[in-house]
């Protein structure tokens, strides 16, 4: 008798926390800013982890301002698609938009909002897809690349 009432208490416990758990998942609007064009700086490099592959095309459109841009294939991750714009002039990428990235809950804003512009940042500076993931947003950033690498194979550079 003993057993059953401490094993009755215990799954009313465990219940009540379960249920008295709140998530996260309602949030005010996304907070990152996507789009960067000559520079803003962040440091990092790699840790975290997880999978992705690509669905989508990209394409290529002129803008008027004498470049091309050119629109990866969507990366579609464990946290959501990536998907990223370059755009490109006399040979050189001047300007880096990410016009899809996770922004399901608070955390994904907040890891997006400082890994999107470090990742920005850091192609420009490379002027390749031969960049460091973010620390803390390597999900993010495995989708980045692969729909960066995308848009530098459509606008045949490496």
């Amino acid at each position: 008798m003993r057993r059953i009432t401490l094993w009755m208490l215990s799954t009313v416990a465990a219940l009540v926390l379960m249920f008295s758990y709140r998530t996260s998942t309602n949030s005010p609007a996304p907070v990152a800013a996507a789009a960067v064009a000559t520079g803003t700086s962040s440091g990092g490099t790699s840790s975290d982890g997880s999978s992705s592959s690509g669905t989508s095309s990209g394409g290529a459109s002129s803008d008027g301002a004498g470049g091309t841009t050119y629109t990866g294939s969507t990366a579609s991750t464990r946290w959501g698609d990536v998907q990223v714009a370059i755009t490109v002039a006399d040979g050189k990428i001047t300007a880096v938009t990410v016009p899809v990235y996770p922004t399901e809950n608070h955390r994904d804003q907040e890891i997006n909002a400082r890994a999107v512009p470090t990742l920005v940042q850091e192609t420009l500076d490379a002027q390749s897809a031969k960049i460091d993931t973010v620390s803390g947003a390597t999900v993010t950033s495995d989708g980045y690349l692969e729909s960066l690498q995308s848009a530098l194979d459509a606008a045949h550079l490496s």
